[in-house]
């Protein structure tokens, strides 16, 4: 906001009047209004996340008197100092009347020149109120303390009324939409999750539980010898940092840290539809896990194994998601990797002489086209977001 004009730069049409400066005083009020126990546990406040918790922690039911009452519309301050937040934050009550800790500062707005969804968004916007929180708390050994004389004296710019509403609306629709598509986002990777375990046969069967239509075969079991075989084709040089590939994430890393250009001759090339094994544990992989190149030929540190696929009967969709397949890596990873210190290294000997089960070409490209589909959706409302 200009500091002179005492306007924003994006205005709605029709408001040309300058913001008014007003003290915090002015705006909110200090209230300590106990709890009379008519509050129980259902209306304890998660001010951090703003929802009712009544799993909240309190040895007796009696000491939720001691609980301060916060009525929609106030305001509470919340000092745990964040990467977002570097002096604590206020957080406005938009889910109804409840109760939060008494070491919660509450404070209720004063007269009629108050919108809700307006006060929501501004009195958390770390840019409006970083100078205004500098001034007003002080530091002390795991969070901020607001001193709430300070607070008070501190000055703000003030729409009217009409312009709250209309700013608050317009913030409000967008928090829609990215709940909107956060709710999507998040059903469809539980969608995928079940669709990778469902088209992909269980322990002892040689069919999936869900096929698609004019696939009645049963997979045939091979050896993953019979699949892929170990590659070491060094660079020539030909290949620069332009096509250095991060194998965790499949992205061409152009950054990767090399002294000189001719290190770049110990890494091996990584031909579209090659796989890698990427030995770091962690909450998803327990021993490692392959991930195929989907993005072009390049080139992987010589620390990757890498291997290239053998025949015909290869769909390169289809593979991505079988080979990084967690359900169905997880008992050939156990028994072809041994850990190290930092990771897990594969056994090439012995991962090849493991077995998987393979459909046909067709019911491959099938499954890989669906999977890639519910990704592509996955990303388009991620991008959104």
């Amino acid at each position: 906001m200009a500091e002179q004009a005492k306007v924003p730069a994006i205005r709605f049409a029709g408001f040309t009047d300058p913001w008014e400066q007003r003290k915090f005083g002015e705006l909110y009020r200090p209230v300590s209004e106990k709890n009379d126990v008519s509050f129980g546990r259902d209306k304890a406040i998660s001010v951090a996340n703003m929802y009712f918790n009544p799993a909240v922690y309190v040895t007796e039911d009696s000491y939720l008197a001691t609980y301060n009452v916060m009525r929609l519309g106030d305001i509470a301050f919340e000092g745990n100092r964040s990467k977002r937040f570097a002096h604590g934050r206020f957080v406005e009550n938009t889910i109804g009347d409840g109760i939060v800790s008494h070491v919660f500062k509450v404070f209720r707005h004063v007269g009629d020149n108050y919108d809700l969804s307006y006060w929501k968004h501004a009195i958390n916007n770390e840019k409006l109120m970083k100078d205004v929180l500098t001034r007003s708390t002080k530091a002390s050994t795991m969070m901020h303390e607001l001193v709430t004389a300070d607070f008070l004296e501190e000055l703000t710019l003030v729409p009217s009324l009409n312009e709250q509403r209309a700013i608050g609306a317009a913030i409000d629709s967008i928090d829609n939409l990215i709940t909107l598509h956060q709710r999507k986002y998040d059903k469809l990777v539980v969608f995928k999750k079940s669709m990778l375990e469902k088209m992909f046969p269980k322990d002892g069967e040689s069919v999936p539980e869900i096929r698609f239509a004019g696939f009645t075969d049963p997979w045939e079991q091979r050896k993953f010898g019979e699949l892929y075989r170990p590659v070491s084709e060094k660079n020539d040089v030909s290949f620069g940092r332009d096509k250095a590939i991060s194998v965790a994430n499949m992205y061409f890393n152009p950054a990767v840290y090399v002294t000189e250009d001719s290190y770049l001759a110990t890494y091996n090339v990584m031909r579209l539809g090659d796989i890698a094994f990427e030995g770091n544990r962690s909450k998803r992989f327990a021993h490692g896990r392959f991930v195929e190149n989907t993005i072009g030929d390049g080139i992987v540190s010589h620390v990757f194994k890498v291997f290239r696929h053998v025949g015909d009967n290869y769909d390169l969709s289809y593979w991505k998601h079988a080979i990084n397949n967690e359900k169905l890596m997880k008992d050939v990873l156990t028994r072809s990797t041994k850990a190290s210190t930092m990771m897990h290294e594969l056994v090439t000997a012995d991962f090849l002489e493991e077995l998987t089960l393979v459909p046909s070409l067709n019911e491959q490209r099938a499954i890989g086209a669906a999977i890639d589909s519910i990704d592509n959706l996955i990303t388009l409302h991620q991008r959104k977001l």
